[in-house]
C-alpha cells in the first residue's frame, strides 16, 4: 500500500490521521486493491451492497439504468474520491445503481462494516473514520442537491448554463474542464445528446462559450 499514500493521505475518509499511521488502519480495514479496465463493471445494480471504493487511479461512473436501457450518469469520481458510501451505510441489501470504470483505474475497496464499527484492538482511528465517514455521506447529499437544481431546469440550454457555471466556480476559473464526453454529460443532464449538442453550438456562436472537446470557457 506503500505506493498509495500520497493519494490517501488526501481522501477525505482519512483526514486528521497521520501517514504513518495509513498503513496500519487499512491492515485493520482489510482493504484490498483491484484493477479495472475501462468500461468493466466495478459494482453492478442488484449485487450487496458492502464495500466502498476509493479511486487511487482512473476515473468510475455512478450509472442508473432503467428498464428499458435508458442510462442517467448520476456521478463521476475522480482519483482521491469515494463511491458506494451512502449506499453501504444506508444498509441496503442490494445496490440500486452500478457502477463502471469509465477508464482504466485501480480502486481500494473496503468492507464499509470495518469502517463504522469499531475493531476488537480498540483502534483509536475508528472515531475519526465514522466521524469522516458522516461528513462525507452529508457533502455527497449536497452535491445530489446541486445535480437537482440542474436538472430541474426547463430547457436543455438552462441546465446546461447551469451545469457549466457550477464547475467554473468550483475550478476558481471561467476556463475548466469537466469530466465527461458529450454523450456523457447528456446522460448526466438527462438531455437528449442531439439537441445537447445544438444548444452548445448556440451558445458558442453567440459568444456565450468556447469548447474544445471537454474544455470549457465561459466569456461572460
Amino acid at each position: 500500500m506503500e505506493k498509495y499514500l500520497d493519494i490517501l493521505k488526501k481522501v477525505p475518509l482519512f483526514k486528521d490521521i497521520e501517514a504513518n499511521d495509513i498503513n496500519s488502519l487499512l491492515t485493520c480495514l482489510s482493504a484490498k486493491t483491484k484493477y479495472f479496465k475501462a468500461n468493466e463493471t466495478v459494482f453492478l445494480a442488484g449485487s450487496k451492497a458492502e464495500f466502498v471504493g476509493i479511486v487511487l487511479s482512473g476515473q468510475v461512473q455512478v450509472v442508473k439504468e432503467d428498464f428499458y436501457g435508458n442510462r442517467n450518469i448520476i456521478a463521476s469520481v475522480e482519483k482521491g474520491q469515494l463511491f458506494g458510501e451512502a449506499f453501504a451505510c444506508a444498509d441496503l441489501k442490494i445496490l440500486p445503481v452500478s457502477v463502471f470504470a469509465s477508464e482504466n483505474s485501480e480502486i481500494m475497496l473496503i468492507d464499509y462494516r470495518k469502517i463504522i464499527t469499531t475493531c476488537p484492538h480498540n483502534c483509536s482511528f475508528h472515531s475519526k473514520l465514522i466521524y469522516n465517514m458522516l461528513r462525507i455521506v452529508a457533502n455527497k447529499n449536497i452535491m445530489l442537491s446541486q445535480k437537482i437544481e440542474f436538472v430541474s431546469k426547463r430547457t436543455t440550454k438552462e441546465k446546461l448554463l447551469a451545469y457549466l457555471s457550477s464547475e467554473a466556480k468550483k475550478a476558481g476559473s471561467n476556463s475548466f474542464s469537466i469530466p465527461f464526453n458529450r454523450q456523457e454529460l447528456a446522460d448526466f443532464l438527462f438531455v437528449d445528446r442531439s439537441a445537447m449538442s445544438a444548444e452548445l453550438c448556440k451558445l458558442r456562436d453567440s459568444g456565450v462559450i468556447e469548447f474544445n472537446k471537454n474544455k470549457f470557457l465561459l466569456k461572460y
